[in-house]
């Protein structure tokens, strides 16, 4: 990483490269933080730098407060990628609500007339324009906990721990009232080709759901599915690395 950029607490870079031919910039699901993609530099060439976004309230963050409103994320998460977009060509991964972030956030690019990624990678979510039929974010503790097994990714021991699911609960309930009272507007499609993924046995989101994501670009739209549940990639992400790496 260049000396004259001071990371950001939005973003982590576990493994800095000098001079990157490409950024991929990773968003992490609800309830989880920049650590999922911990080791994803390792499954990528030497000449690609994972950025990790981090959000408020979890892991390196823990003490801040968690965020609930996209008009505070949005400005302030772009805010902290200009320096990093600016400087070499990118690329966003987004998993389930991270891939509706990351959404938002070339929309918000766009419309600032600031560079934008030449790849889109989607991943566990239904496209924007289809409305959430269920919100949980106003559940109880109990139905959470029993999506989140449905989910997968969350040991069963961590599940049963009354105090882990005490600090876990308020971070989950939080991401999924971001991605619960999220309101599409109609733009333009996006030049940026668009692929998104998904496990074949993911709760969350169905392969038509999926599908919608088309509807985004005018360029190239491709569609993948891989054996596993929600968080498909989580144990083992080589897979989807490779996946990823066809189209960069």
């Amino acid at each position: 990483m260049s000396p004259t950029i001071t990371p950001s607490p939005w973003i982590k870079i576990f493994q800095p490269i000098s001079q990157p031919t490409l950024r991929l910039f990773c968003f992490h699901p609800s309830a989880a933080g920049a650590s999922l993609f911990r080791l994803w530099g390792k499954y990528l060439p030497s000449n690609i730098e994972v950025c990790a976004i981090q959000l408020p309230g979890r892991e390196t963050r823990i003490k801040e407060p968690l965020i609930t409103e996209w008009d505070y994320l949005l400005p302030t998460l772009t805010q902290a990628l200009l320096p990093l977009i600016e400087e070499y060509p990118f690329a966003f991964f987004g998993h389930s609500l991270g891939a509706l972030i990351s959404f938002e956030v070339v929309h918000k690019l766009r419309r600032e007339k600031l560079p934008i990624p030449k790849y889109m990678f989607v991943s566990g979510r239904r496209a924007p324009q289809i409305p959430i039929d269920k919100p949980l974010y106003q559940a109880s503790n109990p139905t959470l906990i029993s999506t989140l097994r449905e989910y997968g990714g969350t040991p069963e021991a961590v599940l049963q721990n009354q105090d882990l699911m005490e600090f876990f609960l308020p971070i989950l309930r939080a991401d999924f009232t971001i991605n619960e009272k999220y309101m599409y507007f109609p733009e333009a499609p996006l030049e940026s080709p668009i692929v998104a993924f998904r496990g074949t046995n993911d709760v969350a989101v169905s392969l038509q759901q999926l599908s919608g994501w088309e509807q985004h670009t005018i360029s190239n739209f491709a569609l993948h599915e891989f054996p596993g549940g929600h968080m498909f990639f989580q144990k083992e992400p080589k897979t989807l690395i490779e996946a990823i790496l066809k189209f960069l």
